[in-house]
């Protein structure tokens, strides 16, 4: 009985090792399922966004009271622009003032680009939005200072419309060139400025998530 005993307790401790063991091996398999599960989802297949760009082509940058934002350069769309060395390239953006007390001016952009030519009001009042872009078609004396001038109070006016003329190099997609913002209150900013997408690109919108590409 003495030996019986002896043996029993001494196999114990082996048994629990055992199952130590096995309840180690049991928990690395599943992990290891789950990152196989995980590598699989996207393996061998093209994910949703893949073939997409982001909503929004510019960059962006924040000076004082004055965030930037979408800043790009635009594709030519008509014959009056060219984008390449000698040319005239026109600007976008928006420029937010979110200052309470004090309306804001953009004073001057340089680069060396070219020469930037400003047409309409560069005023920003408070908690108002500056947009320089294209003017659409058929709006009234496109790109003339009547045309603009109240850009700055009425978000329905046509926008700032700010060129690059005499082109010293070519303006191409996939760079970025540096450009510095002069702000009257605000300050001066350099922002690495990209050429835009264009229309056609497909976007994805800003709600979409990896997740859901799953």
């Amino acid at each position: 009985m003495t030996a019986l005993k002896a043996t029993t307790a001494s196999q114990a401790p082996r048994r629990a090792a055992m199952k130590m063991q096995r309840r180690a091996l049991a928990g690395f398999a599943l992990a290891a399922g789950a990152v196989i599960a995980l590598t699989g989802c996207g393996a061998g297949q093209v994910s949703q966004t893949a073939s997409q760009v982001a909503a929004v082509n510019g960059n962006a940058a924040n000076v004082g009271q004055v965030a930037l934002r979408d800043v790009r350069f635009l594709l030519p769309q008509s014959e009056q622009y060219d984008n390449a060395k000698g040319g005239t390239a026109v600007l976008a953006f928006s420029a937010v003032n979110f200052s309470d007390v004090k309306n804001d001016e953009l004073v001057s952009i340089s680069t060396d680009l070219g020469q930037v030519k400003f047409t309409g009001d560069k005023t920003i009042k408070t908690h108002q939005t500056l947009v320089a872009n294209l003017p659409k078609k058929g709006d009234a004396a496109q790109g003339s200072a009547e045309a603009v001038s109240d850009q700055a109070n009425d978000p329905n006016a046509a926008p700032l419309l700010i060129e690059v003329t005499g082109l010293t190099r070519d303006v191409t997609p996939g760079l970025t060139y540096p450009l510095t913002f002069n702000f009257k209150e605000a300050g001066t900013v350099v922002v690495n400025v990209p050429v835009d997408a264009g229309p056609e690109a497909q976007r994805a919108e800003p709600s979409q998530s990896a997740s859901a590409q799953h």
